[in-house]
Formats: structure tokens, sequence, C-alpha cells
């Protein structure tokens, strides 16, 4: 709301012109005023004595509003139009101006001094920190960045993002040889015993199946069996063979020690070391890469993976209650209590920010005063007029209209001094 009142109070350009114009009349016409005066006291101040004083107040004042009329105009055009030497001044030395104000601002506002010495009084860090931790701040800050991200995002090209994700796959997923990184990571698992989670998994989903498959595994056993042999003698086998199995898979399961799990285990063990060290497995891993590498399906999948994410994050953004929106949200919030609170975080923030301005300042302060110098030379020289004008125009008429009224309080203290001087001689 505070934001919202002074942009309201700022006026705008047709206000301000507007304004100028009222005041260039009220000076005229006092102009006009002290001219009509003059000439009916001059008319009769032989007749009447005082008009000699009204006379003299009145041409005070044209004298003194023809002087400054001459003044205010002159910054801005030719008075008249007349080709008068030290007029026009703001037009004629609109690029001195600018390089004169590019420097005041230079040396006066972008000191280090000045800038480090305001950062550090002003306690940035905490007043961030409160508004952060404001929701409906948090909220807005939330919104601007899902809006910048979700622009970043459509702004990218999809074919460049996935020949980039390409790259990068062929150059660190597939660059190294996979068969010695595979290898480390087998032996380091088999060596934590972490492999009987795996086996454990496999026996369970075994047992499952056998349990609710046994005609399955049934006919697999009797349809070897030969053709003359009576029915119940393949019943017997099929459900012999069913139980068997599963008994075995179950010891299997039950027994931590199992010949089958050390059996296992060993040759886990021996594939990790063959990874390592055996050059034949190494290359045979190699070639098992190059032609996955070779394949269509790697421009595929990163296509497909980076729609997948490309799409997900748009969503999320959009949504301002997703998961992500939510924890940016909250993050900000968290951030910004933080800061509001903690006196050492609240410290080296704003060293940092005081840091950071002492670097631009240090680094870059011609070249940001230089930004005002070559704005006001690209600036064309009626409208650098017109625009100086309508910014502080109207308060110069208050010249003219001072100009006047002192004009006249001078001539009339003129002439009174010296009628008073002739009438002692």
């Amino acid at each position: 709301m505070r934001d919202m009142a002074v942009v309201r109070a700022v006026p705008s350009d047709a206000e301000r012109r507007s304004a100028l114009r009222r005041m260039k009349s009220l000076a005229t016409a006092l102009l006009v005023l002290a001219a009509a005066v003059f000439a009916v006291s001059f008319a009769l101040q032989d007749e009447i004595a005082w008009m000699g004083y009204v006379r003299a107040a009145a041409e005070g004042a044209m004298v003194g509003a023809i002087a400054d009329w001459f003044a205010v105009t002159a910054l801005f055009r030719r008075p008249l139009g007349l080709p008068i030497p030290h007029t026009a001044i703001i037009p004629t030395r609109k690029d001195e101006i600018g390089a004169s104000l590019g420097a005041f601002v230079e040396h006066e506002f972008l000191s280090e001094e000045i800038v480090v010495g305001k950062l550090r009084t002003v306690h940035l860090a905490r007043r961030l920190g409160e508004w952060l931790r404001e929701p409906a701040n948090a909220e807005r800050l939330t919104a601007e960045a899902s809006v910048a991200a979700t622009a970043v995002l459509e702004l990218l090209g999809d074919d460049d993002v996935e020949q980039v994700l390409e790259q990068l796959a062929r150059r660190h997923l597939f660059g190294p040889e996979w068969a010695p990184a595979i290898g480390r990571v087998g032996a380091r698992l088999v060596a934590a015993d972490q492999q009987r989670a795996a086996v454990d998994a496999l026996l369970a989903r075994a047992e499952a199946w056998l349990e609710s498959h046994p005609e399955a595994f049934g006919a697999m056993v009797s349809d070897r069996l030969p053709r003359w042999m009576p029915k119940i003698v393949d019943r017997f086998v099929d459900d012999r063979a069913h139980r068997e199995v599963l008994g075995f898979v179950r010891a299997v399961e039950a027994d931590p020690h199992h010949p089958l799990r050390l059996a296992i285990d060993r040759w886990l063990a021996d594939t990790a070391e063959a990874l390592q060290h055996d050059p034949a497995t190494i290359a045979k891993v190699e070639r098992l890469k190059h032609e996955l590498v070779d394949s269509p399906r790697v421009r595929e999948f990163a296509g497909e993976a980076w729609a997948a994410v490309k799409a997900s994050l748009v969503d999320a953004l959009a949504d301002e209650g997703s998961e992500l929106r939510r924890g940016i949200r909250q993050a900000v919030i968290e951030v910004g209590a933080r800061l509001a609170s903690d006196p050492a975080l609240q410290a080296k923030v704003d060293g940092w920010a005081a840091d950071a301005a002492a670097y631009v300042v240090r680094n870059y302060r011609s070249d940001i005063a230089g930004v005002i110098t070559e704005t006001v030379e690209r600036w064309d020289a009626r409208e650098t007029t017109e625009k100086l004008e309508l910014q502080v125009g109207r308060d110069l008429q208050f010249i003219r209209i001072n100009g006047t009224v002192v004009g006249a309080l001078a001539g009339l203290a003129i002439y009174s001094v010296a009628t008073w001087l002739h009438a002692l001689a």
C-alpha cells in the first residue's frame, strides 16, 4: 500500500505540463498587470501626486518580470528566437551537462566510503529477513521465481537440451570403463554381506511362485516320463518333485550358511574380482557398453528424460499447492526467520553485501556513472529540454513571479528614497 501511495504522489507528464502552463500564465498575467498599472499611473502622475509611487512600483515590477523571464527562458531556449550569446544553455550544453552530472554522481555518490557506510547502517540482512519471513512476501517471491523459472524452461530448446544431456551421458557415463567400477561396488557389497537381502528376496519370490503354481512345476517333470507309466505315478512324481524343490528353497531361505548361499557368495565375489582385473571380462563389458552407446535409444532416452522432467517442473511451478512450490515457500520463510533472528548470520550477510558493493563501486563506478553521460548524450536536445522543463519549469516560474514582486518593491523603494532626498535638498 505504501508503494502504491508513492506511485500516486508522482505526477504524470500531462499533469506537469498543465501545471507549467498555469504558472506561465500567472507570471505573464502579472507582467501584463504591471504594464497596465504603469500605463495608467504614468498618465495620471502629473495630476495625482501619489501616482508617482504607483508608477515606480509598476515600472520596477515590469523590469523584474522581464529580466527573470529572460533568465528562465534562456535556460531552455533562445528568447524571442534571437541568437543572443549564453542562451539556450541546456540544449547547447547538453553533453557537457551530462558529463558533469555523471562525474558528480561518480565522485559524490559512488565512492566506496559512502556506499559501504550506508550499507552498514541500514541493517540490510535483518530487514531482508523480516520481509522474507512474512508468508505473503514469501508467496509473492515464490510466485515470481516460479514465473521466471517457467519462462527459462520454455525458452530452452528441447533439441539443444537433449543434445547436451546426450553429450554429458557419453562423456561422464559411457566414457569411463564400466567393469572395474561395477566390480569395486560389487566387491564392497559382498564384503559387507549386502547381497543377502537380494538373495532372500529372490528366494521369497521363488517360494511364493512354487506355492501358487504347483501344477506348472509338476507338468515340467511328468512330461518327461515314459508314456506307458500310469497316471497315478505321474501325479506322485509331480507332487514329490514339487515338494522337494519347495523344501529345498525353504531350506536355503532358512539357513544363512546353506551351501547354495555360500556358492552364490563365492560366485559374486569371483565375478567382482574378474570385473576389476580380468581383461577378457572387462573387454566383454566394454563391448556391451559400446553397443549401448551406439544405440539410438540413448538419444531417445535423453529426450524422454528431459521431456518428463520439464513437464513435471512446469506443472509443479504452475500449481500453487504443489510440493515444489510449498517447499520453496517454506524455505524462503525459514531463511527469512533465521536472517531476522540470528545476529551472527546478519553480520555475515551484511559483510558480504558490503564487500560486494565495495567491489562493484571500486571497479565499475566509472562505468555506472558513464551510463548517465551516455544516456544524456543519446537524448535529443529538444526532447531533453522539454523533459527538464517539465520537471523544474513550474518551480522556475516562481522566479518570474518573485521577480515581479521584488521589482515592484525595489522600484517603490528607490523612488521613495529619491523623492525624500530631493525634498531634503
